[in-house]
């Protein structure tokens, strides 16, 4: 056989084996699991939402303004960290509150985060220590992002999801903008490719070793958190949501993760630019920044997504009918698991076969984040830059720190200040 037939030949088989041997990772139908509600109606747990922020002012009335309407039966306050914004991010969470009338709003700020944590988990500390801190210990702990809308019934349907499956962790990849022709063509792919990586079955079965979660909308059993160490075990992680998901199924915890129809991301990406650095970001972080697993990334990508259309081509202009017809039916195989994806968030069946395309800029982004790593820049966010966990050196014990002490303070009675209503 030629070159050309072999290539094509590697890239079916591989297609082959993940639409029938992969976890059915391309089926979309997964939605907060159904069940009896008897007993949960009864006694609401106290919800504690944490929404850690910075420079979100943009966003905030539509996000937080959907938080502070939520139609929960039981009792739920949110507490709202201000990261170091510049933006007046916490003076228009105030205002949103003192207009809204609904659940009870704190605004407080953690100051900068110590060594050993990243500024959001730092943040997601201080909120959840200010939660414990209230006159009764919350039953579970809402982490929602500040660029998260929530329909008015989410937190009402997690809740019930969660008790009725005695479930430790839910939750659901918000439903992400598709505005602009960038977004249109990238944003599908991502959410794809995130479900490639952590099969959203096999994350959901309990004996299964993948574990995964979206950080924009997790609710977390208040228990578990504090049994499993959260989010202190996990306070050097830049893909904190995956962290936070292994922790929990680690500690021995039941896990649930599906896509939303109820939660959905405002922040807009309009252009490439936006896109870019949002994937690039954190794509070596994915790859424990390791050169030997860029490179398999690297074949890998080529072999599964940019093959097919290549050996096509190089099929039929060399004369290998059978590379071309095996190629063909490769993208064919490809496009077909693409299009439930496209089917959630509206976009037509024929951009299905440009998914290799999508594929070869993330394997340029994935080559960016690298190259970005190495120029010392890291996991860049918002103004900071977060290296190798191994090179920040060894963490800051977070219980006996000046800044902790600090913290733990203002969760005593002192942020009190920053209450809205």
């Amino acid at each position: 056989m030629s070159a050309w037939t072999w290539i094509a030949a590697g890239s079916f088989g591989v297609w082959v084996w993940l639409l029938l041997g992969h976890g059915g990772f391309w089926r979309t139908g997964l939605r907060l699991p159904e069940g009896p509600t008897e007993g949960v109606a009864d006694a609401w747990p106290y919800v504690a939402v944490v929404v850690p922020a910075r420079d979100e002012a943009e966003v905030l009335p539509r996000s937080l303004g959907s938080l502070l309407a939520q139609d929960y039966p039981g009792r739920a306050a949110v507490f709202l960290v201000d990261d170091g914004s510049t933006d007046g991010t916490g003076r228009i969470a105030r205002e949103l509150a003192a207009a809204s009338g609904g659940l009870p709003l704190t605004v407080s700020s953690p100051g900068e985060p110590e060594p050993g944590w990243t500024g959001k988990l730092w943040a997601v500390r201080h909120g959840i220590a200010l939660a414990r801190a209230q006159d009764a210990a919350p039953g579970y702990l809402l982490l929602t992002d500040a660029d998260i809308a929530h329909a008015p019934d989410s937190l009402r349907e997690l809740v019930r999801a969660a008790r009725a499956g005695d479930l430790d962790l839910v939750s659901q990849m918000a439903r992400l903008r598709v505005a602009t022709a960038w977004e249109r063509l990238i944003v599908p792919a991502f959410v794809y490719f995130f479900a490639q990586l952590y099969p959203f079955r096999r994350v959901n079965r309990p004996g299964a070793r993948t574990a995964a979660a979206a950080g924009g909308c997790v609710l977390l059993r208040n228990d578990t958190a504090a049994r499993v160490g959260v989010p202190a075990c996990i306070r050097q992680a830049v893909i904190d949501d995956v962290a936070l998901a292994r922790a929990v199924k680690r500690g021995g915890g039941r896990i649930w993760l599906g896509l939303a129809d109820r939660v959905d991301s405002v922040r807009p990406y309009p252009r490439l630019g936006e896109l870019w650095r949002m994937v690039s970001r954190s794509a070596y972080t994915q790859l424990r920044h390791s050169p030997l697993l860029l490179a398999g990334t690297v074949a890998g990508l080529s072999l599964v997504y940019l093959a097919p259309p290549v050996a096509l081509v190089g099929g039929a202009l060399h004369g290998r009918p059978v590379a071309a017809v095996t190629a063909g039916a490769a993208w064919a195989v490809m496009s077909g698991t693409y299009l439930p994806m496209l089917r959630y968030y509206g976009q037509p069946w024929w951009s299905a076969p440009l998914l290799p395309f999508v594929a070869g800029l993330y394997l340029l982004m994935a080559l960016d984040s690298a190259r970005q790593h190495y120029r010392g820049r890291g996991a860049a966010w918002k103004g900071r830059t977060y290296p190798r966990p191994e090179r920040r050196g060894q963490p800051v014990p977070h219980e006996r720190t000046p800044a902790a002490r600090r913290s733990l303070r203002a969760a005593d009675g002192t942020a009190d200040e920053g209450r809205a209503h």
